[in-house]
């Protein structure tokens, strides 16, 4: 894939894999996280013992990847595939949104790593089409999405279909004290990796534009006019406001997608496919729905709407400035997000 070197969570954060310790990722996204957890599970599963002939029918399911989002599922998913395109080992996507059809045959004809949301694998788990008696490791990723997205009862019923023993690696942007607590439940005297502090990446710099309500739109619109961008992520607090953004920006003479969670699973795919193939300039997106889209020539973010917490904050920011490229960050404010602020 052209890597010459590591980033620095894989550099070290695949030494302790391999040495089959349990982990705690602390690192902003597009740090390089996928490759982190991605590379040792293969090497693992490669390894004389485990592999799987090509002959052999048996093939266990051996690792679990948990993410919150199906677009940050697809991504790790892609990633894998390519990173295992010269082994023999296979990996699906579960999650909802399409149909169990496809995924309840990839579950019979074997799989060595699932990557799953929460919410369908327990499907599959209740329903009992998949089989977690041989996983040897279990990553989840982005665990602070997982708690802004009220996943973490899923994920304790999840766990408790799993082999007790296991290696578990746990990753996280920021860490809040429930996310705290379940480390400690399930992590067995993991080594902590952290990679900066907790905070917007160093890449982006940031402008805050004090304004009305009403000024918003005509604004944004000035903005964009009047600044070089490449591909810009625009944020809203509600899906109704995403919707009616892009169709005013479209209005606009701009090529524009929404994307939120009221939508189909496809309509999602061909706005983020389109946004990273170069069909959209800009992608209208609320927190939740933009969670895991990696897209390098993103060069702007800009807040529509205030974000209601820092940790949001950090995310929707982490869109831009990957990588090491540069970006920027506007945020359009009123007086009733002076606390915020």
């Amino acid at each position: 894939m052209g890597y010459q070197v590591p980033t620095p969570i894989q550099e070290r954060a695949i030494p302790v894999a391999l040495r089959g310790r349990d982990l705690l990722g602390l690192a902003q996204t597009g740090t390089g996280k996928t490759a982190a957890f991605a590379i040792p599970i293969l090497e693992i599963l490669s390894a004389p013992s485990n592999k799987i002939e090509h002959h052999s029918k048996k093939r266990s399911t051996r690792a679990l990847v948990i993410a919150p989002t199906r677009e940050l599922a697809d991504q790790i998913n892609s990633s894998v595939k390519i990173f295992a395109s010269d082994t023999n080992i296979r990996s699906t996507t579960l999650y909802g949104g399409v149909s169990k059809k496809r995924q309840d045959e990839a579950l019979r004809n074997g799989t060595d790593i699932i990557v799953a949301c929460p919410g369908r694998l327990l499907d599959h788990i209740r329903e009992g089409t998949v089989d977690l008696s041989a996983l040897t490791i279990l990553v989840i990723d982005e665990a602070d999405t997982m708690f802004d997205m009220g996943f973490l009862p899923d994920i304790r019923r999840i766990l408790s279909h799993l082999p007790s023993q296991k290696q578990t690696l746990f990753f996280a942007a920021t860490i809040q004290p429930e996310i705290r607590a379940l480390t400690s439940e399930i992590l067995q005297e993991p080594e902590t990796v952290q990679i900066g502090v907790i905070a917007p990446a160093r890449t982006v710099s940031h402008s805050l534009y004090p304004t009305t309500d009403k000024m918003k739109k005509r604004m944004i619109t000035h903005l964009l006019d009047h600044t070089a961008t490449g591909q810009v992520m625009i944020f809203t607090r509600t899906k109704r406001r995403a919707r009616y953004l892009a169709l005013d920006l479209e209005k606009f003479g701009l090529r524009v997608a929404p994307l939120q969670g009221n939508m189909s699973q496809n309509k999602r795919q061909n706005a983020i496919d389109g946004f990273r193939k170069g069909k959209y300039d800009i992608l209208v997106a609320t927190d939740i729905a933009s969670r895991g889209i990696d897209v390098s020539e993103v060069t702007h973010v800009i807040n529509f709407d205030m974000p209601n917490t820092v940790d949001n904050y950090i995310h929707r920011i982490g869109r831009t400035g990957r990588a090491d490229n540069t970006g920027e960050a506007f945020t359009l404010c009123t007086s009733e997000d002076e606390a915020l602020v």
